[in-house]
């Protein structure tokens, strides 16, 4: 072995230089652990804290969420009756019946019910509450000497007293409370959305009916109508029955049919459908 002028091996100098390195490597690393460990402890602990807000805005948030009752699942296709509905024009008239009580003797052609002229009303079989109606509705084109309220006339009564007119109103001047879509003599729609003669109309009502106390009237009734897609009653409340001469009155009465009149005109009604609220 050969020595160095201090008596050392060499190969123990090399060892010292080698554990020199090491101990340098080896502190470096740990300086940098601590710089790292240093720079992610905020860093861990914002995310804790963000946590911890999150959790508690979820439990303030579950204080407000109800759960029950779960809506029942109703099946809503298009261009078919929902499956919570009752549909009112199916392959016969068994749904109807005359005001009179004899079988309903209007046309139904097609799923197409059309008025024959000096029978009579028709009314529904069952009576109703509060309900959402959706009909389909179309005037023939008028004769050249009909206006006003002769253009064409018909009528959707709920619980047989409280009328939703039926009228040609395309470019056909009348008393505004008497146009497609009023509360009959009562409430004048917010605009005219007929289509011409010949279209199908579509109406999509909300009935809220009455409420008695005894003989009292506890409560009015309430409307909303829809007319080809545009509101033209919003929730207006319902003065009393129609009446075509007279002030509206209410008189304490129970769930009763829908009713159509029959005006003397050819108007044809298709799609009719209603659900129970």
């Amino acid at each position: 072995m050969k020595l160095h002028k201090h008596g050392l091996p060499k190969l123990a100098t090399n060892t010292a230089a080698s554990n020199t390195a090491f101990s340098l490597r080896t502190g470096a690393r740990i300086v940098l652990a601590a710089l790292l460990a240093t720079s992610i402890a905020p860093l861990a602990f914002a995310e804790s804290a963000e946590q911890l807000e999150r959790a508690e805005r979820e439990k303030q948030a579950a204080k407000t969420e109800v759960w029950e009752p779960v809506p029942a699942v109703v099946s809503a296709k298009k261009n078919e009756v929902p499956s919570d509905a009752i549909a009112l024009l199916t392959d016969d008239l068994s749904a109807w019946e005359s005001v009179k009580g004899s079988d309903a003797n209007w046309q139904f052609v097609n799923g197409e019910l059309t008025v024959k002229p000096g029978t009579g009303d028709i009314k529904t079989k069952q009576g109703f509450c509060d309900v959402q109606l959706h009909v389909e509705w179309k005037v023939p084109q008028p004769e050249p000497d009909m206006e006003g309220q002769q253009r064409n006339n018909s009528g959707i009564f709920f619980q047989q007293r409280y009328e939703i007119q039926v009228l040609d109103s395309y470019n056909n001047a009348t008393y505004p409370n008497g146009q497609a879509g009023s509360v009959y003599k009562q409430t004048i729609p917010l605009v005219n959305a007929m289509r011409a003669p010949g279209e199908w109309q579509e109406y999509d009502i909300i009935f809220k009916a009455p409420v008695f106390d005894g003989e009292a009237l506890e409560s009015p009734g309430y409307i909303t109508v829809i007319h080809n897609g545009v509101v033209v009653q919003n929730h207006v409340e319902i003065q009393g029955t129609t009446e075509w001469i007279g002030a509206p009155k209410y008189k304490a009465h129970g769930c009763e049919p829908i009713q159509l009149q029959d005006h003397g005109n050819l108007v044809s009604f298709k799609n009719m459908w209603v659900r129970e609220l």
